[in-house]
């Protein structure tokens, strides 16, 4: 009985990590985020006032068209300032004319500006395709980050980076077929149930 509440749980769990890794791709694109080197959507975290954090963005096409990228925040009360990055929050970065396998990696350095504290400030990123083929747009939007501000001020000293992105063109990476990992989980799992029976 154990064994199979056990393949239950982990039946339940594949299915929800099913769900996280195809959560930014669509047929037109995929869009990867990190916050702090961390795969998006980081929660948990505790922020101070002024204390930077780095967002990293990478935006994959999969069509011909054309690609727009904004880091957004939701409410009226901005919690960040952008420190440095190829644009200012909630503003648009159009990618016009981009071939499909087109890649660039956008990089922001956030820091907490204390007008939101004491509560969690979501930080999301918006990225719209748009085929030129057949003249559809879609959409990708989550939230990398969900951080908690602290009542406090950050003492450390910001660091001086520069934010680069990829030129354009360039190829795209590969990444690991998380569902055949959970496929053969499943599968294993479920011979190691059958054989006890």
């Amino acid at each position: 009985m154990n064994l199979r509440r056990l393949v239950l749980i982990l039946i339940i769990i594949i299915s929800f990590n099913f769900q996280i890794a195809f959560g930014s791709e669509n047929e037109f694109g995929i869009v990867n985020a990190w916050f702090n080197t961390e795969n998006a959507t980081v929660d948990g975290i505790e922020l101070k006032i002024h204390e930077p954090s780095e967002i990293k963005v990478e935006v994959i096409s999969k069509v011909d068209g054309h690609v727009f990228v904004a880091l957004t925040e939701t409410g009226v009360t901005k919690g960040f300032d952008i420190l440095n990055g190829p644009s200012k929050q909630d503003e648009r970065i159009d990618n016009l004319n981009i071939e499909k396998g087109w890649s660039k990696t956008f990089i922001w350095n956030i820091a907490p500006n204390g007008a939101w504290k004491n509560g969690n400030a979501p930080i999301n990123v918006y990225v719209g395709f748009y085929n030129k083929k057949s003249k559809i747009d879609k959409k990708i939007q989550f939230t990398i980050a969900n951080p908690y501000i602290l009542d406090e001020q950050y003492s450390g000293a910001v660091p001086a980076t520069e934010t680069t992105a990829s030129p354009a063109g360039t190829p795209a990476k590969t990444t690991p077929f998380l569902s055949l990992i959970f496929a053969a989980c499943a599968l294993i799992l479920a011979w190691c149930w059958r054989r006890k029976q």
